[in-house]
């Protein structure tokens, strides 16, 4: 007679475990206490109750695989258990994107983070729809993009700033590839030339005016290149670009 096979322990974590961002640094042997929306998400949303397992990432020293203590109304307290990765490298690349109407700005600030883009830094451009972005907002699109596509690190996100100041205080080793509806170098083969910083600026939905042009054209370490014979929404531009980057200069290709 074949012997019973021993039944096989599920893993620990679940693969099914909640993920959340937390802002303090995570160790051994020091509790986490999460309160407000997440505390709510992980208590009668998800429903879970002591014993059960939640993946912390607190943007410094990776991600955690933690057991829950206690699972009260207005507070989760967890106990770190085994840290599972640290945090990733990430490519020194930073998207600088034209300010566009809320939802396509939404999806630039989520698709930007699932690509792994280090830094976004809006800009305020002559022919931009909207002048303004609600930080907190974004920055929490940013952090459920990464909770949801298990990164363990968020970009770095700033306030906007208008195209002249931008430039005007732009770090002289990184390159600026400004995707100019009026051309320049293929955008491949301008990456591929490339090495070290880099950055992209897309213009709004009208498009950069004159000026502008002419502003980054004079700049010393701004590359102009072209994105294809086709028009291209502003959101459109900018994810493309970025996968495009991170195809040939980016970790994309060492996966």
């Amino acid at each position: 007679m074949s012997a019973t096979p021993t039944p096989k322990t599920p893993a620990w974590p679940p693969k099914s475990a909640p993920r959340l961002f937390v802002e303090e640094p995570i160790s051994l042997g020091q509790a986490v206490a999460i309160s407000g929306n997440q505390a709510h998400y992980l208590a009668k949303v998800m429903r879970i109750t002591a014993g059960d397992a939640v993946i912390l990432c607190d943007d410094v020293t990776g991600e955690w695989a933690c057991r829950v203590v206690d699972a009260a109304k207005r507070e989760v307290v967890l106990e770190p258990v085994e840290q599972l990765r640290p945090r990733e490298d990430v490519p020194d690349f930073w998207l600088c994107p034209a300010l566009l109407k809320k939802d396509r700005f939404d999806m630039v600030l989520e698709k930007a983070t699932e690509l792994g883009v280090a830094a976004i830094h809006p800009v305020i451009m002559r022919r931009c729809v909207a002048d303004k972005l609600n930080m907190t907002r974004a920055a929490t699109l940013t952090i459920e993009a990464a909770e949801q596509c298990a990164r363990t690190a968020l970009p770095k996100l700033s306030e906007p700033q208008k195209l002249a100041v931008l430039l005007r205080d732009w770090p002289t080793d990184r390159t600026l590839f400004f995707a100019d509806e009026d051309g320049g170098e293929p955008a491949a083969e301008a990456f591929n030339k490339h090495t070290g910083p880099a950055a992209l600026l897309i213009g709004p939905e009208g498009g950069f005016d004159d000026a502008e042009r002419e502003m980054l054209r004079a700049h010393p370490n701004v590359s102009p290149i072209g994105l294809g014979a086709r028009i291209l929404r502003g959101e459109t531009a900018a994810l493309a670009a970025t996968a495009l980057w991170m195809g040939t200069c980016g970790d994309w290709k060492a996966a």
